[in-house]
């Protein structure tokens, strides 16, 4: 806000005259790889978030394909795709408070040290030839991977969404989207894509090789990420802004965004609850269409069709975002959706049937598209971009918990969904009612949302400043780098101001 940036010249003049240059970002002034390269570092991380997530379930498919009722009757079913969901919201909490209070860089390094070593013991689950000991060490890495997922949140997207400030105005929101939300997407396609290749080398046998080799390339994408992010630099606005060496003013940062955190908390609750839950079990519902007896290939086949929708919504959908706005974009999405949820629903009945496997593939991507443009697209953006600084990071790690915790209460509720008398047709058709209605209650809450600029950033740490201010905390503490204090800041304005008044 431009007033609130004069208001603070005028209280200050001498302290901002000196900091003007460090204070302004330096938007379109670097070239353009070197602006992007940043953003795409810190975001594209979340590739690992979709391919992780939406690989399992491919593999609990081939799990129960392997062991027969051992796995289907066993807790291992459920908590195997759902568990690192939980262990994502551990993440997302712990790193998003790390993010604030010690370091951006170093909280996304330690993310995907745990991704990596984690994801590949999952891939290598073993326990002396028993089938139940093995799917319990499955479950227990795979909630590890779900911490190093869940750094990438608060660390990764939050950094994405500060380095995008350098951008040319007009393609931030664009940017931001393609790599975060974009990436989730490719990643939900390269883990329905690649079981389906496994697969097709193995034959549709040698089960253990195909869940496993799945699970296992997961680990090539972050370790390739982590070498780029050995170069990684704490964003400008970070520097300028934390409170990394200052007290957090909780209570008065709760009373400011409190509200406006429980809304966008809730708007991903429901898109997690859906969106997540479609995801891992879209290859049981091909499974259901086609019977228990068809081959592996053909259900991961289609299930990579289904997948490849999420990519349309996503990119195209992304300027969409500097056109409209993060907050109407989401709206559209959500109420395109839920038309199209609840066709499908009434139409269900004629989709579920082998021969029309290909309409239903088709209607079935066009729902999953509109979501990304929605939702998908913009409610990251929204959480990185609706508070200060200094607790984004945990404010973005709150909210994208709470989401989580939508997807892991979604993949259990999922499987309950379902009509009185068993019928297959009516409990998938009432899936689609009950996310369709979501969705319009999503598109509701939105409108409670403000308006996202080019330039909201900078400007909601400045309206922050001043209401910090009001309350009487001093913010000459933010931006405090290590082994500084207002001691030495008030020193150095006493050594200061004598020479300005002399010049």
């Amino acid at each position: 806000m431009l007033w609130g940036k004069k208001k603070e010249e005028d209280q200050d003049q001498e302290v901002v005259s000196e900091n003007v240059v460090d204070t302004a970002p330096p938007i379109d002034q670097k070239p353009f790889w070197q602006v992007i390269w940043p953003v795409l570092a810190c975001g594209a991380g979340l590739f690992s978030d979709g391919y992780v997530n939406n690989v399992i379930g491919s593999v609990s498919t081939t799990l129960g394909q392997q062991y027969g009722d051992v796995y289907s009757n066993s807790n291992a079913a459920s908590i195997v795709p759902a568990i690192a969901f939980a262990g994502t919201v551990v993440g997302q909490l712990f790193f998003g408070y790390l993010s604030d209070k010690w370091s951006r860089t170093n909280s996304l390094l330690i993310s995907t040290i745990i991704l990596i070593i984690f994801t590949a013991l999952a891939a290598g689950s073993y326990y002396h030839n028993d089938a139940v000991g093995l799917f319990n060490i499955l479950t227990a890495w795979r909630f590890f991977v779900g911490i190093g997922i869940g750094g990438e949140y608060p660390a990764g997207s939050v950094s994405c969404a500060e380095s995008s400030g350098e951008l040319k105005s007009g393609t931030r929101n664009t940017w931001f989207i393609l790599f975060t939300n974009s990436m989730i997407d490719w990643g939900f396609v390269f883990g329905a894509f690649v079981p389906y290749v496994v697969a097709a080398a193995a034959h549709n046998t040698h089960y253990g090789t195909i869940w496993r080799t799945s699970l296992g390339i997961g680990v090539v994408f972050p370790l390739v990420l982590f070498v780029l992010r050995l170069k990684l630099k704490e964003p400008a606005e970070f520097s300028r802004n934390s409170m990394k060496h200052a007290k957090t003013p909780y209570f008065l940062t709760f009373k400011y965004y409190g509200f406006r955190l429980l809304i966008v908390s809730l708007i991903w609750f429901i898109y997690d609850f859906s969106a997540y839950s479609f995801s891992i079990y879209s290859s049981s519902i091909l499974a259901n269409i086609y019977g228990e007896s068809t081959v592996l290939t053909t259900v991961f086949g289609w299930n990579t069709v289904i997948n490849l929708f999420y990519i349309p919504g996503t990119m195209l959908g992304a300027p969409i975002s500097d056109r409209l706005g993060p907050r109407y974009t989401l709206i559209l999405g959500q109420v395109l959706q839920a038309i199209v949820g609840f066709i499908m629903a009434g139409c269900y009945a004629r989709l579920s049937h082998p021969s029309v496997v290909g309409a239903f593939a088709v209607v079935y991507g066009i729902f999953l598209s509109l979501g990304e443009i929605g939702p998908g697209n913009n409610i990251g953006l929204l959480a990185a971009k609706t508070c200060a600084t200094g607790v984004r990071g945990q404010y973005y790690g709150i909210a994208a918990a709470l989401g989580k915790i939508g997807a892991f209460v979604g993949t259990y509720v999922f499987k309950h969904i379902k009509s009185a008398d068993g019928d297959a047709i009516k409990s998938a058709q009432y899936k689609f009612y009950v996310s369709s209605s979501l969705c319009i209650f999503a598109a509701l809450l939105a409108l409670l949302l403000p308006h996202i600029g080019q330039d909201t950033i900078t400007k909601e740490d400045a309206k922050f400043r001043a209401y910090l201010e009001s309350n009487g905390y001093d913010t000459r503490q933010l931006g405090l780098k290590k082994g500084e204090s207002l001691e030495s800041l008030d020193e150095t304005e006493e050594n200061t101001v004598p020479v300005a008044k002399a010049e």
